[in-house]
């Protein structure tokens, strides 16, 4: 039956359900949701049932509750559980979700909640929060399995079965020595066709992939898209093994940092969404516009430089909209590529040289291929063929400025440390604007007598 129900019908059910008071019935539907679903049930109730729908939850069904949701849905939830509830709830959460979480909060609320959890697991997340948000340290789980490296298979099978629900993880097995040191790796398929009484340091992997406590997140993700893992082992710089990251947390960093990047793409620098308040959203965007706005008045003074041009030669004004939208155009793809490529990519000299003069040849072959058609355009429409010189040289060599511009301005502001995002594509645009005036209107002046 709930295979065939819509989110809306289902709604209504757990309201009915609420209003009656059914926990079992309730606990019956429930039972058949994944925590996606129960997020999307919380997100839908009105507010005055959060509260009831809440104490029908298991702590479990919190847990896995508060995973799928938003941060402030999430601490909403803590505030309606109060902290007792709450750290029970918190003690059967993955503890980096936890570290998540109380990042969150104030410090004060930080250690109610910890000294209100398990001794054990508050202690563990104590850990984890000493790292930086941002570091594979920050991120990583200790919920995973090891085992030594002298046991024997049989010693690592009856190990999973009996540490398999607390483990995040099961697919791999860290193999380690006696110093706790990380030796190697076992996969669970390994496990499976190895004989029973085989030694775990017979049938390891070896060369292990892992990350340093301190690496940045994003080479963190990197890492596990590049060889497509199900986790990496986290380590200290005398290769002891600390923790584990899945791959649904890489999956994170990567939305997470791409959302960031969109924010300083649109040159909106904070985060907006549908549920941002107007008047928040214009404070969040205003900044740089004004700027920009500032910046664009050049514009204005270049077109005032060649006014006797434009009076001259009226056809010009026609493609000036068009020399600059295509020039701003060229060089916000090119920042997206580059701001793109810096992520997924170890940027290195070779690889800066190659992808300079990669775009430099998109830029030519872009500029040839768009000047010779509005060449013809211009020619046809207007009935001089040495406007549609003009416009097609100039809307060449604009095209080949910008593309540049969108990919040397981003790879400078990498070299030099800062975030090469907030090379922005309004930023991007307004600089190329003002070359694209300059290169047009120089050259229509330059050839002003023949264009009379």
């Amino acid at each position: 039956m709930i295979a065939n129900m819509s989110e809306n019908q289902m709604l209504v059910l757990v309201i009915k359900y609420l209003k009656e008071s059914k926990r079992g019935s309730l606990q019956q539907l429930l039972d058949e949701l994944h925590p996606y679903d129960f997020a999307q049930l919380y997100r839908g109730l009105p507010d005055k049932h959060h509260h009831k729908f809440l104490t029908f939850l298991t702590p479990n069904q919190i847990a896995a509750l508060i995973a799928e949701l938003e941060r402030e849905l999430q601490i909403q939830i803590l505030h309606k559980l109060g902290i007792e509830r709450s750290s029970k709830v918190m003690d059967l959460m993955d503890n980096d979700d936890v570290v998540d979480l109380l990042n969150d909060l104030s410090v004060d609320k930080i250690q109610e909640f910890l000294n209100a959890m398990k001794q054990e697991e508050s202690d563990t997340v104590r850990d984890l929060m000493s790292y930086p948000a941002d570091t594979a340290g920050g991120l990583m789980t200790n919920q995973f399995i090891w085992i030594k490296e002298q046991a024997t298979v049989r010693e690592a099978v009856d190990k999973l079965k009996l540490y398999a629900s607390m483990s995040e993880n099961i697919y791999y097995l860290y193999v380690i020595n006696e110093e706790k040191k990380l030796v190697g790796v076992v996969s669970y398929r390994d496990l499976l066709i190895a004989h029973i009484d085989d030694q775990i340091s017979d049938i390891m992997f070896n060369r292990v992939i892992s990350v340093l406590v301190d690496a940045d997140q994003e080479e963190v993700a990197q890492i596990i898209e590049r060889y497509d893992f199900i986790a990496v082992p986290v380590v200290d710089n005398e290769h002891t093994l600390l923790g584990i990251i899945t791959v649904d947390d890489a999956i994170d960093i990567v939305i997470r940092e791409a959302n960031e990047d969109i924010e300083k793409l649109s040159a909106t620098g904070k985060s907006i969404d549908f549920n941002t308040k107007a008047l928040t959203a214009s404070a969040r965007r205003l900044p740089w516009l004004i700027l920009l706005l500032f910046i664009g008045l050049v514009s204005g003074q270049i077109l005032n430089s060649f006014e006797e041009t434009l009076d001259q030669v009226l056809a010009l004004i026609f493609f000036m909209p068009m020399i600059a939208g295509m020039t701003g155009n060229t060089g916000t793809q090119s920042l997206a590529v580059v701001v793109r490529g810096i992520v997924t990519t170890t940027v290195d000299r070779k690889t800066v040289i190659k992808l300079i003069l990669r775009e430099f040849r998109v830029g030519i072959t872009i500029g040839i291929v768009c000047g010779i058609l509005i060449l013809l355009i211009a020619y046809i429409w207007q009935g001089s063929f040495i406007l549609g010189i003009v416009v097609g040289v100039s809307l060449l060599i604009t095209l080949i400025i910008g593309t540049m511009a969108g990919t040397i301005i981003p790879l400078v502001l990498y070299r030099v440390g800062v975030d090469p995002a907030v090379a922005s594509g309004p930023l991007i645009t307004t600089l190329n604007d003002i070359f694209s005036l300059l290169i047009y209107f120089g050259i229509a002046s330059a050839l002003l007598t023949h264009l009379l």
